[in-house]
C-alpha cells in the first residue's frame, strides 16, 4: 500500500479489505477470502477481531495470512501491535487510543504498514503523518453496522489531503459498491469495506468484482 507523491499523477483507488467483526467458521471464512481476493484487486486485509481473545487472534492470522500473502495482498492487524510482530503480519492499523505510531514502529519494525485511525480530523492525520504512519483513515462516511461510529466526515476531506499531503489516506465506514466511486473521486487512496463484502447476497466474489468495477470506472 503506496501512493505516489502528490506531485505526480494519482495511482487508481484501490480495495482494503476487512474482516467480519467475528469469524465463527475460520474454516468456512477461508474459503469466502479465498474467493473475495481472486475475484479482483485487493490491496490489503485488515484482520479486526476485537472481542477475540490472543489466542483466537493468532489463529486467524496463521489461517488467513498464507491465503492473503499469496496473493500479493498485505495483511494488517488490527489494535495489536505486539500480536502483529508476533504472527509476522506486513503491519498494524492503530485507533487512537491504541498506542503511538513510533511504540508500533519499534515493534514491528521500520519496513512495517502503519496506519491510524483518525475519524474526520485533519489535525489527528497530520499528527499521525508527522509521527511515521504510512497511512491515514478517515471515517465513517456512511453507517455502518460493523463496529459503533460518532463521526461523519465529509467527503472533500479526502480531497485536500491528497492534495497537500504524500501519505495516503483510506476511507471508511458503510462503503459499498455504490458509493465507493464516490469517494474514490473525492480523493481516497483506499476504501475500506466489510459488511458489503462478507454480507453481499451473491457471495464475497461477486461483492469484489462489484467494488472493483466501481473503482476502476471513476473518470
Amino acid at each position: 500500500m503506496s501512493r505516489t507523491p502528490v506531485a505526480t499523477e494519482r495511482p487508481p483507488c484501490r480495495l482494503y479489505l476487512i474482516t467480519p467483526p467475528a469469524i465463527p467458521d475460520l474454516g468456512a471464512f477461508a474459503r469466502d477470502l479465498e474467493a473475495a481476493l481472486d475475484a479482483g484487486d485487493v490491496a490489503a486485509l485488515q484482520i479486526r477481531l476485537k472481542d477475540a481473545d490472543d489466542a483466537a487472534v493468532l489463529a486467524a492470522v496463521a489461517a488467513l495470512k498464507p491465503i492473503a500473502q499469496a496473493r500479493g495482498v498485505a495483511v494488517i492487524l488490527n489494535d495489536r501491535p505486539d500480536l502483529a510482530a508476533r504472527s509476522g503480519c506486513d503491519g498494524v492499523h492503530l485507533g487512537q487510543s491504541d498506542g503511538s505510531v513510533s511504540a508500533a514502529r519499534t515493534m514491528m519494525g521500520r519496513d512495517a504498514m502503519i496506519g491510524v485511525t483518525c475519524h474526520d480530523s485533519r489535525e489527528l492525520a497530520m499528527d499521525a503523518a508527522e509521527a511515521g504512519a504510512d497511512y491515514v483513515a478517515f471515517g465513517a462516511f456512511f453507517p455502518t453496522t460493523t463496529k459503533a461510529t460518532l463521526h461523519r466526515p465529509d467527503p472533500e476531506i479526502l480531497g485536500i489531503w491528497q492534495e497537500t499531503v504524500e501519505v495516503p489516506c483510506v476511507a471508511i465506514g458503510g462503503i459499498t459498491a455504490a458509493t465507493a466511486g464516490e469517494l474514490a473521486r473525492a480523493g481516497a487512496d483506499f476504501v475500506a469495506v466489510s459488511a458489503a463484502v462478507w454480507n453481499h447476497p451473491d457471495g464475497p466474489a461477486a461483492a469484489v468484482r462489484e467494488l472493483d468495477r466501481a473503482l476502476t470506472s471513476i473518470a
